[in-house]
């Protein structure tokens, strides 16, 4: 069980050629901007299609080129948080988490919302716009929605790179315990290294559309296997790192 990705796509003269599959563990997709992180997501979320492949969620087929199968992603039981996080303004917290558990029994998705309430520590603002809570409270809201239908998989698109440094940690430590609380695959993007390697069970080191190498952070950052693997583990120094062609587009 778990999530497994076997992928190839072409975009504006880029390939991304990957082959992995996880548990339920955290992992991290960790490189430069530009390697195909985020775009990785988007296959497996079924925003965009792959060129060939095949990706199963939980031993369910989301995609089969060969097969033809292409599930449309509102049928797929993932979750998504984006790197904006995408909350409606004019709805309420109450609101913006209910609107991930659309297509449930009102009696269901009222239990549910109640249920993500109580989990995410948010109770108290269930009133609230999202104009007037905090941006940690933010990406709380925007967890417990993706959560909420109880997907077979969290896909997060560097979701904490807009908080500050304090609220980062504290966000990565909740993160850990939401991880534990539900036991499903996470699959992260980030192209900083301390918070690929504080939250990763399993780092997937993305160069150039590929997988450089996988592993333990401990692991990759002690024996990296590649010169572009040990260039970036080498380059952390507390920022996130940059891609030094300013390829952007893709992640």
């Amino acid at each position: 069980m778990g999530l497994a990705v076997q992928a190839i796509k072409r975009v504006n003269g880029f390939k991304l050629e990957v082959d992995w599959q996880i548990g339920n563990e955290l992992a991290v997709l960790f490189g430069y901007s530009g390697a195909g992180k985020s775009l990785t997501l988007q296959l497996i979320a079924g925003f965009l299609q792959p060129d060939t492949g095949r990706i199963t969620a939980n031993g369910q087929v989301l995609f089969d080129s060969r097969m033809r199968i292409n599930v449309p992603p509102q049928r797929r039981s993932l979750g998504y948080v984006f790197q904006d996080l995408a909350l409606f303004p004019h709805m309420t917290v109450r609101q913006n988490i209910a609107y991930g558990a659309t297509g449930l029994s009102r009696t269901e998705r009222e239990q549910r919302v109640e249920e993500m309430l109580h989990i995410f520590h948010l109770e108290g603002l269930a009133r609230k716009p999202p104009a007037e809570i905090s941006g940690g409270q933010k990406q709380r809201v925007a967890l417990a929605r993706a959560l909420i239908r109880r997907p077979q998989a969290l896909l997060l698109d560097e979701p904490f790179s807009a908080l500050d440094n304090p609220l980062r940690r504290e966000m990565r430590r909740f993160l850990k315990q939401i991880h534990r609380e539900f036991a499903l695959p996470v699959i992260l993007v980030t192209h900083d290294l301390l918070e690929a390697t504080s939250l990763a069970d399993t780092l997937l080191i993305y160069t150039a559309g590929k997988i450089a190498q996988r592993g333990s952070p401990q692991a990759i950052i002690s024996q990296p296997r590649t010169p572009e693997v040990a260039a970036l583990v080498a380059s952390y120094d507390g920022q996130s790192l940059q891609n030094p062609q300013g390829d952007e587009n893709l992640d």
